[in-house]
């Protein structure tokens, strides 16, 4: 995998699905485009300040850009949990580590319905709009129909809050309890 694949294909490809450039987004937050350029690509790390300009323009938590470098990354990466992110149409922002029936870099931009319909796509998209009506964190278990089996997830799901305190999106950590 090229590093943009593994690091922020996702900001590449929520930049698209938001419908800017490079030099849009190198603008709007008073940067070089080639600067921005090597921060989607995975060649340097966004301050604070800058993270949460990108992250405001393109409507997603910039708490994603500290994930990088945490050592939960590693810890997490190849383990049976899922870590997500979503906006409040239900659109991916960012996924970590999801079942290999799905990829990653084709999610993002997508709403669990456009991705597969099933009754656990839309258990998951009704417990994610829960979780944005009552501003409150939810858990559930939900069963998914995927190619190997059908797979049980403990569901962690958590509002996710801009720096006014306004739900921005959702955040859920789920658990493969199918063993």
């Amino acid at each position: 995998m090229t590093k943009i694949d593994k690091n922020r294909y996702w900001l590449f490809n929520l930049r698209k699905k938001r419908g800017y450039s490079q030099e849009d987004i190198a603008k709007k937050i008073n940067i070089d485009r080639t600067y921005y350029s090597r921060i989607e690509n995975g060649e340097r790390k966004p301050s604070k300040q800058i993270s949460d300009k990108i992250a405001e323009i393109l409507k997603f938590h910039p708490s994603i850009f500290m994930m990088e470098d945490n050592p939960f990354y590693y810890a997490l990466e190849n383990s049976p949990m899922i870590i997500a992110h979503c906006d409040l149409d239900l659109r991916y922002t960012w996924i970590f580590n999801p079942h290999t029936d799905f990829d990653p870099n084709t999610v993002i931009g997508k709403r669990d319905d456009e991705i597969k319909v099933n009754t656990g796509t839309l258990a998951l998209m009704a417990l994610k709009q829960d979780v944005i009506e009552t501003k409150k964190s939810i858990r559930r278990d939900i069963s998914f129909p995927l190619s190997d089996t059908s797979h049980v997830y403990d569901v962690f799901a958590q509002p996710l809050f801009d720096n006014n305190g306004d739900i921005i999106g959702v955040a859920t950590a789920s658990t493969d309890r199918t063993n």
